[in-house]
């Protein structure tokens, strides 16, 4: 685990805690192993909403099929950095990047 994937985790769970209005927990003591779906009883239009505000954070695409596998924090810090990096290396293979990302962005 990264430097990168730590801050990522707390910024997740601070973002579950804050949109789900969690109570009696803060982004240091929420377990990122914990089951969110199971244990915590985050509904799929509660993830739909988080997923929402780390998309417009991150400046990524979290993809609908890809919701079931975003079981804990972790997992979805995980997904965040993975994308992150994609995007990263998209950007060193593709001067054009930044480009390319504008007109989709304008024309969505």
């Amino acid at each position: 685990m990264t430097l990168e994937t730590d801050k990522i985790i707390l910024r997740v769970a601070e973002v579950m805690i804050n949109e789900l209005k969690l109570e009696d927990v803060t982004p240091d003591t929420f377990d990122p192993d914990v089951d969110l779906i199971d244990e915590v009883g985050i509904d799929s239009m509660d993830l739909a909403t988080v997923a929402l505000v780390l998309q417009d954070e991150y400046g990524i695409r979290i993809d609908e099929d890809d919701y079931p596998k975003l079981t804990t924090v972790r997992y979805i810090a995980e997904y965040i950095e993975k994308k992150i990096n994609i995007i990263k290396f998209k950007k060193i293979k593709n001067p054009h990047f930044y480009i390319i990302q504008a007109v989709r962005v304008h024309y969505r």
